[in-house]
């Protein structure tokens, strides 16, 4: 989808190959402070570069495994250039808990053996909530350009997200976890609504659920 404007020309589309450090750069800016990660990476002021680094480094092979596995990584281009990022996963995609071996042996190496092991156990929990929502769309990274923070475009980007799942007969919709209140109530006024209350290493948080199936008449 895009529109022009009188000054601008705005676009969502597939990533293209050209734009994932761009989009890595733009996720470890949203995802920097998240209390799940922070905790997860073990962070605190005096090992402050080596979260960072463990940060980096999840980013990247996560952004590996959507990208080989072709799951969706949506951008939103403002006069073509990327200024906001969504990466998407279908439920029944392989990108499930149980990474492959090389995915789980690369980031036990940068991220450490238990850190590792904490995220898989997160997504698994969050995938056992989901069960009985059937074949869903899960927004695991969302990020905007900080300069541009308040202007809507996490909105537009939202927008383009929901062409994707109607555009899949057998999706009933998308999930997203959120542990910020500020956030909740931004999906909140997208249509998501609270689903579960989690708690992942004492960091709570809403899983919401976007549904597309439209009310029988």
């Amino acid at each position: 989808m895009s529109v022009t404007t009188p000054a601008d020309t705005f676009s969502v589309q597939y990533l293209a190959a050209e734009d994932i450090s761009t989009a890595a750069s733009l996720i470890y800016q949203a995802y920097h402070d998240d209390p799940v990660l922070q905790n997860t990476l073990s962070y605190n002021d005096e090992n402050k570069s080596v979260y960072e680094k463990k940060l980096r480094s999840l980013i990247r092979e996560e952004l590996s495994s959507f990208w080989q596995e072709k799951q969706p990584l949506i951008g939103l281009y403002r006069n073509d250039k990327l200024k906001a990022v969504a990466c998407v996963f279908e439920s029944n995609s392989q990108l499930q808990a149980q990474r492959y071996w090389h995915w789980r042996l690369k980031l036990m190496l940068s991220a450490g053996y238990l850190q590792t092991n904490q995220l898989i156990d997160k997504e698994q929990t969050i995938r056992d909530a989901l069960k009985q929502k059937g074949n869903y769309y899960f927004l695991a990274f969302i990020a905007v350009d900080p300069h541009f923070h308040g202007q809507g475009f996490g909105r537009y980007l939202l927008r383009g997200l929901d062409d994707l799942v109607k555009c899949n007969a057998e999706s009933t919709g998308m999930a997203v976890f959120v542990t910020r209140k500020e956030h909740i109530e931004f999906f909140k006024t997208d249509k998501f609504e609270a689903f579960k209350h989690l708690t992942f290493n004492q960091v709570e948080g809403e899983l919401l659920f976007k549904s597309i199936i439209e009310p029988a008449i």
